[in-house]
């Protein structure tokens, strides 16, 4: 295994899309749930998540859409789990303050 990447504890969850970009030395841009989960309505902000991820790709890059679910940080997230994040309701709003608590829980945020 290369060690260009420090071995990601248990609580990560790095989707192999993103893994085998950054192992690459290819560009990956993080994008946040936020818009998901608190800026718009269902469907609304289901398919502008789609479509950020989207340009993204065009633009040869590696979308990283962080997300936190079941007690883990996802780092690149499947379209299922951005589909449940849509769908929630009272996801967290997630910040270094509440951060440890919404990962206690394994709450959406």
């Amino acid at each position: 295994m290369d060690d260009k990447l420090p071995l990601f504890a248990e609580e990560f969850h790095i989707a192999e899309e993103v893994r085998q970009a950054l192992y690459g030395d290819r560009p990956v841009v993080a994008l946040e749930t936020a818009l998901v989960t608190h800026g718009l309505p269902f469907p609304q902000n289901l398919e502008v998540a789609r479509e950020m991820e989207a340009i993204v790709r065009e633009e040869g890059a590696v979308p990283a859409t962080v997300a936190l679910a079941d007690g883990r940080v996802h780092v690149g997230v499947s379209s299922a789990l951005l589909e449940r994040l849509a769908k929630a309701d009272g996801a967290y709003k997630v910040s270094l303050n509440n951060l440890g608590i919404v990962l206690a829980r394994g709450a959406l945020g």
